[in-house]
């Protein structure tokens, strides 16, 4: 799971909840001190929450944009329902195009990390016309790796084959992190991140977890889908990820004429390991690309959005 670097808001930030058509979302949103130059929806990944996105707030906003970090149905300060259908890949990609109307801003960036980045270009496939690019950070083009796939069905295993409580999943999984090699002092949970970690934790629901779960080991390819969309595209990561292999995510940005971004020093998760040269470079991006996107003039291919369940 992604650790944030720090936990408090940086100045002119501020935490809400994000009224939408879907229901409400809770929300970190930073906004320039000066010339507005554009809005930017951040979306976690799996296990994550808006907080892994803390530390590029107050450099995105510094360059102009307004940042907006957003917990997703059934993740930590956002609620979910119990019925797994609600976590479906299309309803988690209708809540990205509520969230998007409801900023008010006009066409945004949409990134998406790992998890994050199969529900986002799920979103921009079904109607591209909110959003002026698409970023994809450490996600790729179908299912997570074997080792990866592994982790995952025993997680799912645990939750619903051995009905293990949130709670007893966290300790199994901090003694495993112990026995690995892992820092034993936060398997106690003495810091203030340890705490967070556990308490994000025991806030996103089960069910969400488990059904997203099996989406990173059965998502389609959607690359040749990708590639027809309207809009500026960027694939970002780390020099390594142990999610999707960085020579995949470069043969994926390749065939989406996709604006190839590595972060040195970086591993999945760029935006909290190394999160200075990562702002830096989405800006020379988002900097780079006009005013208004393509997607204004695209085709829709949804009416609106559909009423929150």
């Amino acid at each position: 799971m992604s650790r944030p670097p720090f936990l408090t808001l940086p100045p002119g930030a501020r935490a809400y909840r994000l009224a939408t058509a879907r229901g409400e979302f809770a929300v970190h949103d930073a906004r320039p001190a000066g010339t507005h130059r554009g809005t930017v929806l951040l979306v976690p990944g799996f296990t994550g929450s808006k907080e892994d996105f803390i530390a590029l707030l107050e450099p995105l906003a510094e360059g102009g944009l307004r940042a907006v970090a957003v917990d997703g149905r059934g993740q930590f300060e956002s609620p979910g329902p119990d019925d797994a259908s609600a976590y479906g890949r299309e309803e988690l990609a209708l809540d990205v195009l509520a969230q998007a109307a409801a900023l008010g801003d006009g066409p945004v960036h949409l990134l998406g990390h790992s998890l994050g980045g199969l529900i986002v270009r799920a979103a921009a496939l079904r109607d591209p016309r909110p959003f002026r690019s698409l970023t994809l950070m450490s996600s790729g083009r179908g299912p997570v790796s074997a080792g990866q796939q592994e982790r995952t069905r025993l997680l799912i295993h645990a939750l619903e084959g051995l009905g293990m409580s949130m709670e007893e999943v966290w300790r199994e999984m901090r003694r495993l992190d112990a026995e690995q090699g892992g820092d034993p002092e936060e398997s106690i949970l003495p810091t203030e991140h340890g705490a967070f970690l556990h308490r994000r934790w025991l806030a996103t629901h089960p069910v969400q977890l488990t059904t997203t779960a099996r989406q990173l080991m059965e998502e389609p390819d959607r690359v040749a889908e990708l590639a027809r969309l309207p809009l500026p595209l960027c694939v970002v990561s780390g020099a390594e990820d142990y999610a999707w292999p960085v020579p995949e995510l470069d043969a994926m940005a390749e065939e989406l004429s996709a604006r190839r971004v590595r972060i040195a020093g970086a591993g999945h998760s760029p935006n909290a390991e190394e999160p200075g040269a990562t702002a830096a470079r989405l800006l020379e991006f988002w900097s780079s690309l006009s005013p208004t996107s393509a997607s204004a003039t695209a085709p829709s291919a949804v009416s609106s959005p559909e009423p929150p369940r």
